[in-house]
This record gives C-alpha cells, sequence and structure tokens, in this order.
C-alpha cells in the first residue's frame, strides 16, 4: 500500500547519507535539499555528525522518529536496519537504493523477503529495492540527474528501470517535454508499475492532478490491476502511454495448435492495451513522441494539413500519415485560391501548403489561421519550420507559440534545426512549447494514438449460450484434447454453427455415414493433431469407392483412432481461436484461416471478455480485410456472423475457464453464413 509517510513526509532518514555525491547516498542528499524539502531531515552515518549541513547520527537508538526512511547501505546490512526503524522509529516509508537483492541471487531474495516482512508488519510503503528513487513536489527523493522543474501538468511517470526513467527524462526535457512525479520502482518487491497506478486512478482529482500516464514496464504481474485502473483513469480522461519491454523470446515456444502458435505474452500484451486504451510505444523517442502529442490538444478526426517551407520532410510525413491510415486531404476551392494570393508566387496551398523557403513568420499566421477558420475537412495542423542559419527565425517560433495556444485545432510542430536554431528553439521551450524534431516520428506517433480506442464502457453478454449443456461436457472430459463428439456438443450449445460430422472407426460404418452426409464429403482422420500434415485431409470426395480407399489408408497413420466425414463445403476460409495466456487470461484470435494463417499469420487479438462491436472494429484491421470484403469478383463474408462467433467464443470461456486452447479451422464463410468445419478443444482442469 502507499502510505501517507512515502509521498507527503512530514520527516526523511537518509540511512549512508555522505558527502561523496558520486555515491546514492551523497547524491540524493543533495537532490532532497536542493528541491527544498520542507520537513525534518536527518542522516543516520556512523562516522559523521554533520552531512551536507544536515545533522547526522552515528547510532540509530539516538535518531528522533521518520516517516520516510531513504536506505543507501549494503543490502546485507539492510534487513536489520529496516526492522529496527519500523520497531523503533515508527518509520512506515522506505525508498532503498541499494542493489544486491533479488535481481541477484537466491541470498538476495531471501533479505528482501525480510525487509518486506518488516514493513508489511507495519502497514508500511516500499519503493526498491535496487531503484533510483522517486520524484515528486513533495520531495526529490532520487539520487539521479536530471531534475526537471516539476509541473503539475506534467506527466506521471512510473518505471521499472532507474535508468530507463533517467534516460526519458534527459531525452524528452530538452524537446520541452515536462513531468509531474516521477517513480522508479527497481525490483518492486512491494509495489510495482500497476500498483502506483492504482493509487493514482484511486486518487485522482482532475484539477490538480496530471492527465498523462507514462510507463515503463519489464513485466506485468498484475494484469487486471493494470487493465483496471489504466481504462478507469482513461475514462476520467486521461492519456495513457506504455513501453512494455521483454516483447522477443529466446527460441521458439512449441505449440500443439495453430492458436498456440501464434499467441505469445507480447500478444497478449498487446490485448491488454488495447483493451485498456493504452498506446503501445516500442523505444525512448516513441514514447516522448506519443507523451508529446499528449501534451496538445485531442486530435479528433483524421485529416491533417501539413504547414512547410521545406517539401522533403512533408512527402516523408504525407507518406507515414497515409499509410497509417490518417488523411493529408487535398485543399481547394475559392478559399484556397484567397490563401494562395496572399503568398509568395510558387507557393502551394494544396496539401502540403508550401510557402516556400523564402516564407515568413506573417505568411505562417495567415496560414494557420485559414486552416483554423476557413477549411472544414482539416482536424490538425502540422507544421515544419527549420532553417539553413542565413537569419533568426525567432520571431516564427514566437508566433507558432501564440497560435499553438489559440488555435481551434491542435498545431504540432516540427523544428529540426535543432542545432542551427539551437537558441530559437530553446527560446520556444522556455516559452513552454513541446516540439518534435523528426516528422516521420511524430508521424508514426500520431498514427499510433489516432488508431488506439477508448476502453469500452461497460461490458453485457450480448448472446445466450447453453451453459449447463457446456458444464456437463467439460465436467465429465479429462485433461488434454476432447472428443470430436463433445466439441460438437460445445459448439451447439454455444449456438456456433458447425458443418454436419460423422465420426466412425470401423469400415463396415462407412457405407450408413456416407449416405448420411451426402456426396461430395471431406474426410478427416481422428487423433493426429496437425491432420494436413500427415496426409490426414482428403476433399471432395465423390463415391463410396474412393471413400473406402482413403479410410483404409487413414486408418494406418500413426494416433489415428477413426475418419470424421463432413459435407463439402465451400467459401473463404477463415479462422477464430482461444488461447489462455498465463496471468493475462484468455485471448480470442481471429482472421483468415486454412494453411494461410501460418504463412501469413494476419491475425488479430483481443482480451476476453469482448464484445461483438470491439470485434467487427478489429476485423477491419486485418490486412486481409479486403479479402473479406468481397474483392475482384470474390463473395463477401458475413462480417456480422463472423463477429459474432468470435464473440461467443468470448461468452463460451467465461463460463469454462478450464479451455486452454481452441481452434476453429478454418470456418468456411459466404454471404450468408460462416459455419465451423473443423475444431479441436484441449482442456486443463
Amino acid at each position: 500500500m502507499i502510505t501517507r509517510e512515502l509521498t507527503h513526509p512530514n520527516s526523511i532518514v537518509v540511512v549512508g547519507g555522505s558527502e561523496d555525491l558520486a555515491k546514492p547516498g551523497g547524491k540524493i542528499l543533495k537532490n532532497i535539499i536542493d528541491g527544498d524539502f520542507k520537513g525534518d531531515l536527518y542522516v543516520l552515518n556512523p562516522k559523521a555528525d554533520i552531512v551536507q549541513g544536515v545533522k547526522s547520527y552515528r547510532n540509530p537508538e539516538d535518531m528522533p522518529n521518520a516517516d520516510l526512511a531513504i536506505i543507501a547501505i549494503a543490502a546485507k546490512y539492510t534487513p536489520d536496519t529496516v526492522e529496527f526503524l519500523t520497531q523503533n522509529k515508527n518509520t512506515k516509508a522506505f525508498i532503498i537504493l541499494s542493489a544486491g537483492f533479488s535481481e541477484e541471487s537466491a541470498d538476495g531474495s531471501m533479505l528482501e523477503d525480510r525487509v518486506l516482512e518488516s514493513i508489511n508488519k507495519v502497514n508500511g510503503s516500499l519503493i526498491g529495492p535496487n531503484c533510483v528513487g522517486i520524484l515528486t513536489p513533495q520531495h526529490h527523493s532520487i539520487f539521479t540527474q536530471p531534475i526537471p522543474k516539476l509541473n503539475p501538468k506534467g506527466c506521471d511517470f512510473i518505471s521499472g528501470s532507474g535508468a530507463t526513467a533517467c534516460f526519458i527524462m534527459e531525452a524528452g526535457i530538452p524537446k520541452g517535454l515536462q513531468f509531474a512525479n516521477v517513480y522508479s520502482v527497481g525490483n518492486s518487491a512491494q509495489l510495482g508499475v500497476e500498483e502506483i497506478l492504482k493509487h493514482l486512478d484511486e486518487n485522482f482529482n482532475p484539477e490538480t492532478d496530471s492527465m498523462v500516464k507514462l510507463l515503463y514496464l519489464e513485466t506485468i504481474d498484475k494484469p487486471e490491476m493494470l487493465l483496471k485502473h489504466a481504462s478507469s483513469l482513461i475514462k476520467k480522461g486521461c492519456k495513457i502511454a506504455a513501453v512494455k519491454a521483454g516483447a522477443s523470446e529466446a527460441g521458439s515456444r512449441a505449440a500443439s495448435s495453430h492458436t498456440g502458435a501464434l499467441a505469445s505474452s507480447d500478444v497478449a500484451v498487446d490485448a491488454l492495451f488495447k483493451k485498456a486504451g493504452i498506446v503501445r510505444c516500442f523505444g525512448r523517442e516513441d514514447l516522448i513522441s506519443v507523451a508529446s502529442i499528449f501534451m496538445y490538444p485531442e486530435l479528433v478526426g483524421k485529416n491533417i494539413a501539413i504547414i512547410t517551407h521545406a517539401g522533403g520532410p512533408a512527402v516523408m510525413l504525407t507518406d507515414t500519415l497515409s499509410n497509417g491510415g490518417l488523411v493529408v486531404p487535398h485543399i481547394e476551392g475559392a478559399e484556397a485560391e484567397n490563401l494562395k494570393s496572399e503568398l509568395f508566387a510558387g507557393s502551394s496551398v494544396a496539401n502540403p501548403i508550401d510557402f516556400l523557403a523564402t516564407g515568413t513568420a506573417e505568411q505562417l499566421g495567415i496560414i494557420i489561421d485559414y486552416v483554423d477558420n476557413k477549411f472544414d475537412n482539416i482536424d490538425a495542423m502540422v507544421v515544419i519550420f527549420g532553417t539553413p542559419g542565413l537569419v533568426d527565425i525567432t520571431d516564427v517560433y514566437s508566433l507558432l507559440s501564440e497560435k499553438i495556444a489559440t488555435s481551434k485545432k491542435p498545431i504540432y510542430p516540427v523544428l529540426p534545426s535543432i542545432l542551427t536554431a539551437k537558441e530559437e528553439v530553446q527560446y520556444f521551450v522556455d516559452k513552454g512549447g513541446v516540439y518534435f524534431p523528426d516528422e516521420v516520428t511524430l508521424g508514426n506517433a500520431l498514427v499510433r494514438v489516432s488508431n488506439t480506442a477508448k476502453p469500452i464502457q461497460g461490458l453485457t453478454h450480448e448472446f445466450d449460450i447453453d451453459v449447463k449443456s457446456i458444464r456437463g461436457v467439460i465436467d465429465n472430459c479429462k485433461d488434454g484434447y476432447i472428443s470430436p463428439e463433445d466439441i460438437q456438443l460445445i459448439l451447439d450449445a454455444a449456438s456456433i454453427d458447425r458443418a454436419q460430422e460423422i465420426v466412425i472407426d470401423k469400415l463396415a460404418f462407412l457405407e450408413k455415414a456416407t449416405t448420411k452426409v451426402g456426396f461430395p464429403l471431406v474426410m478427416k482422420v481422428v487423433g493426429p493433431v496437425h491432420k494436413s500434415d500427415v496426409g490426414g485431409v482428403v476433399l471432395n470426395i465423390k463415391d463410396l469407392e474412393t471413400a473406402t480407399k482413403e479410410m483404409n489408408r487413414m486408418m494406418q497413420i500413426v494416433d489415428a483412432t477413426g475418419v470424421l466425414l463432413q459435407p463439402m463445403l465451400s467459401g473463404t476460409e477463415l479462422f477464430a481461436g482461444i488461447k489462455k495466456e498465463e496471468i493475462f487470461g484468455h485471448m480470442i484470435l481471429f482472421g483468415l484461416g486454412g494453411i494461410f494463417i501460418e504463412v501469413l499469420k494476419d491475425v488479430r487479438a483481443l482480451l476476453a471478455p469482448i464484445s461483438k462491436s470491439e470485434v467487427l472494429n478489429e476485423i477491419k484491421k486485418l490486412k486481409s480485410y479486403k479479402i473479406i470484403e468481397g474483392v475482384r469478383g470474390m463473395d463477401p463474408i458475413n462480417e456480422d456472423k463472423f463477429a459474432e462467433i468470435i464473440t461467443r467464443l468470448s461468452l463460451l470461456v467465461s463460463y469454462a475457464p478450464e479451455i486452454e486452447e481452441l481452434d476453429l479451422n478454418p470456418l468456411l464463410g459466404n454471404r450468408k453464413s460462416v459455419v465451423a468445419v473443423d475444431a479441436r478443444i484441449r482442456i486443463s482442469k
């Protein structure tokens, strides 16, 4: 839990505080002093009476009580110190900078457990160990640089890595990005990124608190907590961007189904962020760019005007925006001609609006006013303005600063001349501006922000399923893949349309089965998991003789226990599946099916529970969506039916959480229906 003593301490003791500013204990003490901490400040150091002008105690017995203790001593001495402070000095909050705990060894983990036990006994708070500290308006308890000037309307930043927190601030501050609070959680022995975000949500005040939260995560231990409080903050009007590091896996994971092969913890992270409304970023500059966009009014719409005096950057930005689904619309008409008459000959207003290298600050102001007030088909502007160094451009950046503050539409400034116009750029930042040095980085960030939907407001079950029948099957099945007969019962109970199926294990039953199914038919081996790989699927069987021959052959396949007969249906092959991902819960995956799922891997993933509207939105994001719409004479697929099946899968796992993997591959879709023709389900109790 986060106590008052951590966020608003009346007294702080730095254990291991020193005169040596090259050491964490010395630097953090100086930062607290320079940060003008208003409470009582002490040092615990057995070799000094005064440290940096602060009273130091050689013996912990002699020091006064302290709300917050900052520990900068060796790990092996830390548990005893923490126990003493909690039991004798009423200390309820700790920031442990020291390394040598669970991140290092089993012995270190035992030390960490002892520390945590002492703090939990008094219902205290722990940041760390192995962290750089925290930076708040109340106290600058951090041993690193830079120390930005805090602004309550800047960003709240929570980082699992102290070094990364420093590097992101280092890169963001020169661009004008400001910070409100910074938390480095280190080993997260008690308080991790999720717990800090929970605290910010539960204590959120829209009048005084930052509306922007930035996260750097190396692990996600509590996805439900992250989802709950991130989506809650976003529903309150906040914006959240996050980097989740550790996306790759050392070696491919063995998986027995198509869904298992496609799903991974990183896919689950994507699905979690998508559900929460978090903008996912993939590096420091990416996070800074998205955070900088958050500092501007929200982009409503997709139409962007590019205003520039340099053609090349405008072309690159146009490509980036267009490829990401944003629009750089053509500008024409009487007002466009009027604007053109205000500019130098040779200027273009078609969009990008190019007012030439000789364009003036006055002309830039005229262009911005036209776009803001007269061009209704534009939702936001990007202004790209640098210099070859021939003239001072302070007047341009001064005007730009004023227009950003007064424009009804967002204006994103790209100021590329960070060396040639260093003083002018700094002037812009000093006036409170936040700028982007690179147009493509900005474009990619705009695309990502625009394509991140807000979290769903409430979620209700849109369909009914036969829960009793589903539980009857699950409760009577053993762990592992369940039989085709049980799969049929589950699909029927979930009201998922399927092709008629008959399973037989003896040749004597074949003639009767083919009469019931009818020719042409499909025959599939029962038993082996990947049927196609072992020659266990034959299509378009038209007579009993061929059926007999193929059944005889299939029964010789290793692990074969029978054959399954289905009518030969037609349609476009689709895929839908379920994968239970450790700690994240059930993911629902879907896309183009058949063998193409392995080749194209064009799959969307959502974290259950889901709504049909979510699914329909994600279907449109498939790269193969043109095929679903119907292209070059192909029949379209019934998107509504496809989305219903996917949504029913989400409902299914809410009542049958034992389902570990489920494949519907392929589903056959046409303009009228979507039907499951092959399915497998694996359960684990």
